[in-house]
C-alpha cells in the first residue's frame, strides 16, 4: 500500500476558461489576461500549458485526463483579447492541440470555432458596449492572429445578451441554435497568391501513385483538392471507411506531404510531421446520392458536388470551416478541380455558390472572384454557423504543468 505521506503534491492552479462549440467544433476559450503571467507570451510555457489544459499528449489517444475529446474537432484551443487595431473589435488566436504528440499548432485558422468568437467577445466585455444594441445584430470584426486576417462575424442580440438558441440547424449537430453569419474578408495570403504554383490544376507527383492532378489553393487554409476517383473513391465515402484503413491514412498523409512542398509551405516532406493543421487535403467528387453519418439521405439534386476533407490525420466528420471557404473560392474560379466537379466536368461555368455534401450532410457556401492584374482574388467567402456557451468557470490544471 502506498504512504500517502510519500507522495508527490504539487497543488492544482484555477484558470479563467470558457468550453464552447462553434460550428461543428468545439474547444477551450481564454482571456489573453487570464492565463498565468508566463502564458501570455508564445513559447514552450504557453504550449504546456495548454497541452496539459485539453490533456495532451495521450498515447492512449483518448485525452481522459483533459478537456479534449480525441478528435480534431474538440482537441482546440482558443485566445482572445480586446484588439491593438481600432478597426477590429478582437484579436482571436487559435491552436490545434495534437491528441498523441507534445505538439501545437499555430499555422492556421478553425473556421468553425471563429463563429464562436463573436459571442465571446460580447460576453466577456471586448466589443465596446456603445457597438451593443438592445436588440439587433451586431458585426463583431475579428482580426485573426494566425493568418493575419479579417472576419466579421454577426451576432445576434436579445435584450443585451448574445441570442444562442434559436431555429437554425447545421448538419453535423445535433440541436439547432441561434444563426451566425461569417465572412471571411480577403482569404488568400497576405500576398494574394490563391494559387501558390500559378495554376488552376496542377500535376502532383506523388511516389507510387503517379502524377495526380490536384488544385492547390490557398484560401481560408492551404487545402491540396484531388479528383477522388482518381483515388479510388466516390467522394460519398463516411468516417469509417477511410479512418479504419491505416494504408489510405498513409497515402493521404504522403499527398499532404508532397503538396505542402508543392506549395511552398515547407521545404522537405519530412517536416510535414511538425505542420499537422495545414495544408488540408480534400477529395471531391460529381453529385451522388448518399445516406449521411446521422442516417439522413442525401439527394443528388439537392448538392452540386461531394467533398471529403481530411483534418490532423483522419477523414473529418462534416467539414472545418476553413476548408469550406477554400471550396467556396475554388468553387468560384472556373477550371479549378472544384468548379469542374461542380459543373459535371464542364469548364467556363461561373459560380458564386455551391452547397457540397459532406459526411454529416450539406452546406452552402458562396465566394465572389475576380481577376485583379492577372491574379484571383476573392473579397470574401460567407458561411452560416451557430455558436453556444456549453460550460464556463475555470479549468484545473497541476502547478507544475508549464
Amino acid at each position: 500500500m502506498t504512504d500517502i505521506t510519500q507522495t508527490s503534491n504539487v497543488p492544482q492552479i484555477k484558470i479563467p476558461a470558457t468550453y464552447m462549440r462553434g460550428g461543428t467544433s468545439k474547444g477551450v476559450f481564454f482571456k489573453l489576461s487570464d492565463l498565468p503571467e508566463a502564458a501570455q507570451q508564445p513559447g514552450s510555457a504557453r504550449d504546456k500549458l495548454l497541452l496539459r489544459v485539453i490533456g495532451s499528449p495521450d498515447p492512449y489517444e483518448k485525452q481522459i485526463d483533459g478537456m479534449g475529446a480525441a478528435t480534431s474537432s474538440t482537441s482546440k484551443t482558443v485566445i482572445l483579447s480586446k484588439s491593438e487595431s481600432p478597426e477590429h473589435d478582437v484579436d482571436y488566436l487559435f491552436g490545434q492541440v495534437s491528441i498523441d504528440k507534445p505538439f501545437i499548432d499555430w499555422s492556421g485558422n478553425c473556421g468553425n470555432l471563429s463563429a464562436a468568437v463573436g459571442p465571446f467577445a460580447i460576453a466577456n466585455g471586448l466589443v465596446d458596449p456603445a457597438r451593443l444594441p438592445q436588440n439587433g445584430v451586431v458585426e463583431v470584426r475579428i482580426w485573426q492572429v494566425n493568418i493575419q486576417k479579417t472576419i466579421v462575424a454577426k451576432v445576434p442580440v436579445v435584450n443585451g445578451e448574445v441570442q444562442e438558441t434559436g431555429d437554425f440547424e447545421l448538419d453535423g449537430v445535433t440541436f439547432p441554435a441561434a444563426e451566425i453569419p461569417v465572412a471571411f474578408m480577403d482569404p488568400a495570403d497576405g500576398e494574394g497568391a490563391i494559387f501558390p504554383t500559378g495554376n488552376l490544376v496542377d500535376d502532383l507527383e506523388v511516389p507510387g501513385m503517379g502524377p495526380l492532378k490536384a488544385t492547390l489553393i490557398n484560401a481560408g487554409i492551404p487545402t491540396v483538392f484531388i479528383n477522388a476517383a482518381d483515388l479510388g473513391y466516390t467522394g460519398t465515402e463516411l468516417q469509417d471507411a477511410i479512418n479504419s484503413d491505416s494504408k489510405a491514412l498513409a497515402m493521404f498523409e504522403t499527398i499532404r506531404a508532397h503538396g505542402a512542398v508543392r506549395m511552398g509551405l515547407i521545404s522537405d516532406i519530412s517536416e510535414a510531421a511538425n505542420r499537422q493543421h495545414t495544408p488540408k487535403v480534400a477529395i471531391v467528387g460529381p453529385p451522388a446520392d448518399y445516406v449521411s453519418s446521422s442516417g439522413k439521405v442525401v439527394s443528388a439534386d439537392d448538392i452540386d458536388l461531394l467533398v471529403r476533407a481530411l483534418s490532423m490525420g483522419k477523414l473529418h466528420h462534416a467539414m472545418m470551416g476553413t476548408a469550406a471557404v477554400a471550396i467556396a473560392a475554388a468553387a468560384a474560379i472556373e477550371g479549378t478541380l472544384v468548379n469542374l466537379a461542380a459543373n459535371g466536368g464542364k469548364s467556363g461555368v461561373k459560380r458564386n455558390a455551391v452547397t457540397f455534401g459532406h459526411p454529416s450532410g450539406s452546406l452552402r457556401v458562396g465566394a465572389e472572384a475576380n481577376q485583379v492584374e492577372g491574379r484571383w482574388h476573392i473579397e470574401q467567402a460567407v458561411m452560416s454557423r451557430s455558436a453556444r456557451v456549453l460550460m464556463e468557470g475555470t479549468v484545473r490544471i497541476p502547478g507544475d504543468s508549464f
